[in-house]
């Protein structure tokens, strides 16, 4: 954290303007070694000035840097960003300069942790600079924005203040029962604020999940035997020939993917090689990567032929799909039927994707799946990563378990222990409790420059 540190912020490549950061309080020194104009060490916080990049007697590029002074800049540290031509050649020119003037390069995402660490922004605000950079729809971009704006940290540390509160009560309790103006906190009255709290809990991991639907999209797997048209459904929902399509049995050997935006929710979709029995070495590891497709997928579309009887392969999918979200979709409806459907599930999905027929009834049943319709008014102000869903939901079963301590007839001092549990789960969620090394990755997922 003494280290003054360097790297540049945009991408890499011919544009008009690339931007070069430094923080830290020695940046305001090392740029003023290889810059040309005002002297920087005297100018004002957050200005702007115009001027060039030097090498000794070489002229390098002709620049604005920007000068902002701690503790008001992003890191809190002394930050200066160099606005520079937009080669490749001439950016990378600049930051080997700083860094041969005792500048370090900085590590994927380090300006953030910076932040983080001295105390600027939370974890939370943290992802939502992160999942901002990435978003690829409206909805995701809201998103992101409320957690930067701290709506998303307020209503978890609320959740704090109250579980602290009941704890900072309990503790009173037992540590001065001599106190009579004190009210004394038992189970039954514990009982249904911690209720209240296991209901704010479970409204917040649901809305999480869509967030994380937004966030990060539906991850869709279509499987089924060879040759039942999963490329064709493939290329007619991407709108592209994207996936090869051959009437011969088992061409996709491998994993094909392609996105769509679906009412401002990605759609992740992935075909798979055809899955049935083979002894083809290749085509047997393409199976092997469609079964493990269908137990990561959010979403599983099998297809079956309606010119074809069932199989014993397709029972076998069928029954093995019981427990995950799916549709069962048939196509070739415009050929002769030969399929048994007194087998099939009652809610299947009929279509003739050369004949262009049931592809937007398809969209529509899974915008009725994930509820995509209701997310249209929806207050985003909720998390959206996995690893801050797990923790809601760690501290959910604390206060269950509190809950069932009551219940139980169980000492308060018993009841107080996974209460505080709830409190330190909810503290890693914005980065009010961490562990050094967790810090480390989050960061680490940044890319260089932020």
């Amino acid at each position: 954290m003494n280290e003054t540190i360097a790297a540049i912020s945009t991408a890499l490549g011919v544009g008009a303007i690339s931007i070069i950061r430094i923080s830290g309080t020695d940046s305001i020194n090392i740029v003023n070694k290889i810059f040309k104009g005002k002297d920087l060490t005297t100018v004002d916080t957050h200005t702007i000035h115009y001027g060039h990049i030097v090498n000794k007697d070489e002229l390098i590029d002709e620049v604005l840097v920007s000068v902002m002074k701690a503790p008001k800049t992003f890191t809190t540290e002394d930050i200066v960003e160099i606005n520079s031509h937009g080669g490749i050649s001439t950016t990378n020119k600049v930051l080997e300069l700083l860094l041969l003037n005792g500048a370090r390069l900085a590590e994927p995402g380090e300006f953030t942790k910076r932040a983080f660490l001295n105390g600027r922004i939370d974890l939370i605000e943290a992802d939502g600079i992160m999942n901002l950079i990435s978003s690829k729809t409206e909805k995701a971009r809201i998103l992101s924005m409320n957690q930067l704006s701290g709506k998303v940290t307020n209503n978890i540390r609320k959740l704090r203040d109250k579980l602290i509160g009941i704890v900072s009560n309990i503790e009173v309790n037992i540590d001065y029962p001599e106190y009579e103006d004190i009210e004394e906190v038992t189970n039954e009255k514990l009982y249904p604020k911690l209720v209240e709290i296991e209901k704010e809990l479970e409204h917040i991991i649901s809305k999480s999940e869509e967030g994380k639907i937004i966030n990060q999209g539906i991850n869709v797997g279509i499987i089924g035997r060879p040759n039942v048209g999963k490329s064709s459904l493939l290329n007619a929902l991407l709108e592209e020939e994207k996936a090869i399509v051959t009437d011969i049995e088992g061409t996709t050997r491998d994993i094909v993917e392609g996105t769509i935006n679906l009412d401002g929710i990605i759609l992740n979709i992935i075909d798979t090689a055809g899955i049935r029995e083979t002894d083809n070495i290749v085509e047997k590891i393409g199976v092997e990567k469609s079964k493990n497709i269908m137990d990561n997928c959010d979403l599983i579309i099998l297809m079956l032929n309606h010119n074809e009887a069932l199989t014993s392969e397709d029972l076998e999918l069928l029954n093995h799909l019981k427990e995950k979200k799916h549709l069962v979709v048939i196509n070739k409806i415009d050929l002769e039927e030969h399929l048994d459907y007194s087998k099939l599930p009652s809610d299947i999905l009929k279509l003739s994707i050369k004949n262009d027929i049931g592809i937007e009834q398809l969209k529509d049943r899974i915008k009725k799946l994930f509820n995509l319709e209701e997310l249209e008014t929806e207050d985003l102000t909720y998390l959206s990563d996995a690893r801050s869903i797990s923790l809601l939901k760690t501290s959910l079963n604390d206060i269950k378990e509190s809950i069932s301590s009551i219940k139980n007839q169980e000492p308060i001092e018993m009841v107080e222990i996974n209460i505080k549990n709830a409190w330190e789960s909810l503290g890693e969620i914005i980065g009010e409790t961490y562990k050094e090394e967790l810090i480390d990755e989050l960061f680490s997922r940044f890319c260089l420059g932020k």
